[in-house]
């Protein structure tokens, strides 16, 4: 998608969009891959770390006997079919086959509990259901809610087996051939649901056309270091079920024919993604924020020999800490970059074309327009605090919010869609992010920002992870507080406190300094991995004193 060029500048210049009017997500990036030659797709390591390889040839077949399947179950063009299933060959397979056959996907989140997946699965109207032993328990409690669920696979034939109304997943593509003619989707034709997390109100389904993969790749090319350029291998700890794991790795992988490496984690460990990276060679990796601080701690990560060209990372601001680590223990500068599910990776980093600064994001993609804009939409003087919006229409933007005309009105402003994000962009074109709507805190007629703050104290010997929130001040409106999960070896403590407190206050700004640091076992996190400032604010019963 990106043209060959030396500069950013040059590079933005010669961009052009080229979005076919007919286009359909799984043809593209599985189909036309399988043309006998046994090109490697995936290699799925299982929990034992023996592996399996399935070549685009594999994927093409299994997913058009999965399409024959779904049409056989009474699923229909445009209907939804809802994956409820980790990273795993399965999941793939299920995303090809609702493409081809021009159904909607609904990605659901593996660890997601009753209530999450009926939520969803109501308010989508998914006509079918892929998942497991697991998810099968947590469906047999909600079923009788749902009357458009006409199918449900489970790719563990035991339990398939004894389920009532359940049809067994390799069974049914056994019985079906091979052969599939795909859906003619137009590029604009919807093709796949993503909630939000829903860390405020219910959660919304973002409702995304066939173009959105197109419309990914500029970004994904530019933080993966000019994507697919010496990619021989990536993988991701992000599940699939979200936009930065399908739509950020598996599926522009698949757009240019590299391999993905598939690896579920139950819980996600440094020192084992640090391995699985040495043993597979992997070459490209997208790591979101939480697992750089996790792998942060994981002490002399040079005992693993790792091959990686590129490290691309997004979802919260990185700051100057997690960038320098970076360098010394994977031996690239990562390239941080930004979206939302809404539209993404719209700004990123490059390092092989322009330094990052420090404390930005990076600039705006080419083919995209970002700029900070007022509450009604009108763009604002450079270096001015501000919503950051992106301007329409741009094929990575959502079509808006399944039947929900209302949120997707108030999404907007103007010909600008709105983050919900703050943040300034500087005369060179670099944009800081800020922080969300909610988050800025205002202190003594300042407006502040959690993400430098944060930065700051991770750069702190005794700091892991840390979240910063205003708290009610009677004197100053809002305080600076910080809680700080501590590194091993510390103890928290008054001394400890004010020692960390100075470190802001000397690094950073006076007026930004955490007045009240308290110190906690962990943060409380969403499915992606971002820090839920809103549980911590709540947290608050009093307001805090200052010092």
């Amino acid at each position: 998608m990106l043209p060959a060029a030396q500069t950013y500048e040059t590079l933005t210049a010669k961009f052009a969009w080229q979005i076919p009017p007919r286009y359909n997500i799984g043809v593209d990036v599985c189909d036309k891959w399988a043309d006998g030659s046994g090109r490697l797709a995936l290699i799925y390591e299982h929990r034992d770390g023996s592996a399996t390889r399935y070549s685009f040839d594999d994927l093409k077949a299994r997913s058009s006997q999965f399409a024959n399947a779904l049409r056989r179950s009474g699923v229909e063009q445009g209907d939804r079919v809802a994956i409820f299933l980790p990273q795993s060959p399965e999941t793939a397979i299920a995303h090809l086959a609702a493409y081809k056959a021009g159904c909607i996907a609904v990605p659901l989140f593996a660890l997601f509990g009753v209530d999450a997946i009926q939520y969803r699965l109501a308010d989508s109207a998914a006509a079918a259901l892929i998942t497991d032993a697991t998810g099968l328990q947590k469906l047999a409690e909600i079923r009788h809610t749902l009357p458009e669920l006409k199918a449900v696979y489970c790719i563990d034939a035991e339990q398939a087996a004894t389920a009532h109304e359940v049809s067994a997943f390799w069974s049914a593509l056994d019985a079906e051939p091979a052969t599939f003619t795909p859906a003619d989707t137009a590029a604009d034709d919807p093709a796949v649901i993503i909630y939000t997390s829903g860390t405020t109100g219910k959660p919304k389904g973002a409702l995304h056309a066939h173009r959105v993969l197109l419309g990914h790749l500029p970004g994904v090319e530019l933080s993966q270091a000019c994507f697919p350029a010496n990619a021989k291998l990536i993988w991701t700890p992000a599940d699939w079920a979200w936009i930065g794991g399908l739509f950020d790795v598996l599926l522009p992988a698949w757009h240019h024919g590299v391999t993905v490496l598939a690896r579920r984690f139950e819980k996600f460990d440094g020192e084992a993604a640090f391995d699985l990276m040495a043993r597979h060679a992997v070459t490209h990796t997208f790591l979101p924020p939480t697992a750089l601080k996790m792998m942060r701690m994981v002490a002399h990560p040079e005992r693993w020999k790792l091959s990686l060209h590129a490290v691309a990372s997004g979802g919260e601001s990185l700051g100057e800490e997690l960038i320098a680590w970076g360098r010394a223990a994977l031996g690239v500068t990562i390239n941080e970059f930004y979206g939302q599910t809404e539209c993404n990776v719209v700004v990123s980093s490059c390092a092989s074309l322009f330094a990052p600064r420090i404390g930005a994001i990076g600039k705006a993609v080419p083919g995209h327009e970002v700029a900070i804009v007022d509450d009604d939409g009108q763009p604002l003087p450079n270096d001015t605090i501000g919503n950051i919006g992106i301007a329409g229409p741009d094929p990575v933007m959502f079509l808006g919010y399944w039947r929900n005309e209302a949120a997707t009105r108030d999404k907007f402003r103007g010909r600008y869609l709105l983050t919900g994000d703050l943040g300034q962009c500087d005369s060179d074109g670099f944009i800081r992010f800020v922080g969300r709507n909610d988050d800025v805190i205002t202190s003594a007629g300042y407006r502040i920002g959690p993400a430098s703050i944060e930065d700051c104290l991770l750069q702190h010997p005794a700091v892991c992870m840390a979240a910063v929130v205003g708290a009610p001040d009677a004197q100053r409106t809002e305080i600076v507080l910080a809680f700080v999960v501590l590194n091993a070896g510390f103890v928290p403590g008054e001394e400890l406190a004010r020692e960390i407190q100075q470190h802001v206050k000397t690094r950073l700004a006076a007026h930004e300094y955490p007045r009240e640091i308290r110190f906690v076992e962990s943060l409380p996190l969403t499915a992606t991995g971002k820090v839920i400032r809103k549980e911590l604010r709540a947290s608050l019963t009093k307001p805090a004193s200052s010092n």
